[in-house]
């Protein structure tokens, strides 16, 4: 019976994650499937969809943000009014086109990433979507612009929203920054903090490399900001993990 048992999680792992972005951590591929096809594809935009299906042929497809994350962002900036956002760590867009789509015409987004090249994959959809005049898109580590942005005093508190889903050994470093940049009652939103389920797996669990390396990481922010009495915070379940901090001083 064990076996049987063992033979059946198995299974179950193989055919988990078989879509692109899947980072869901619903334990039923058929549920995880059933939000997307009943609540998420029927409401993408054709740009997102398109965009979706053009990274999904890239090799490192697994880095983009799920549909319903996707969604959920889009949701979000709508209900928070945002109009000048950031997004550290850009990919081929998929996230940055959700925003742009979400925010009025005269909307900003600050988008910085070190490699253009997957940017551009994504950028003629971008600019046939109609929003590529709300990017301002920089190549390059996001530490030294957030620090050339906080000797500005007029920077501080200009953010009404920012996403983070980049280096994660990286992450405190950024909210330490991040905090003066976004506005009071303003959002800052860190991708990835369950981290593919691993931040409660056992230290001799079996874990892929980069996926141990930076557990950690993952972990130490997670209790940082759990820690910090300048924001209210709310951990998601959606796509590998997003925390919301809502800046309150």
């Amino acid at each position: 019976m064990a076996t049987v048992e063992a033979t059946k999680d198995s299974t179950q792992q193989v055919s988990r994650h078989q879509e692109v972005g899947h980072k869901s951590l619903l334990q039923s591929d058929a549920l995880y499937q059933y939000i997307l096809e009943t609540s998420v594809y029927p409401r993408e935009p054709e740009s997102m969809r398109e965009l979706r299906e053009i990274t999904a042929k890239h090799p490192w497809n697994l880095m983009t943000t799920s549909a319903d994350e996707g969604q959920f962002l889009h949701l979000l900036l709508k209900l928070i009014n945002a109009k000048n956002t950031m997004e550290i760590g850009v990919y081929t867009g998929y996230s940055l086109l959700s925003t742009a789509l979400a925010l009025p015409d005269d909307g900003k987004i600050l988008a910085m990433d070190i490699n253009r090249e997957n940017y551009e994959l994504g950028l003629p959809v971008i600019q046939k979507a109609g929003v590529a005049h709300k990017i301002d898109f920089r190549e390059g580590p996001a530490l030294p612009v957030l620090d050339q942005m906080l000797e500005n005093k007029e920077m501080h508190g200009s953010f009404d929203f920012i996403f983070v889903d980049a280096d994660k050994d990286d992450y405190l470093n950024y909210h330490k920054r991040l905090i003066d940049l976004v506005k009071i009652g303003g959002v800052i939103g860190y991708d990835n903090t369950l981290w593919n389920g691993s931040v409660v797996a056992p230290p001799d669990a079996p874990l892929r490399k980069y996926v141990r390396y930076y557990r950690d990481f993952v972990i130490e922010l997670n209790k940082a900001l759990a820690a910090d009495p300048r924001i209210e915070i709310s951990q998601i379940p959606v796509g590998d993990g997003i925390t919301l901090c809502r800046r309150i001083s």
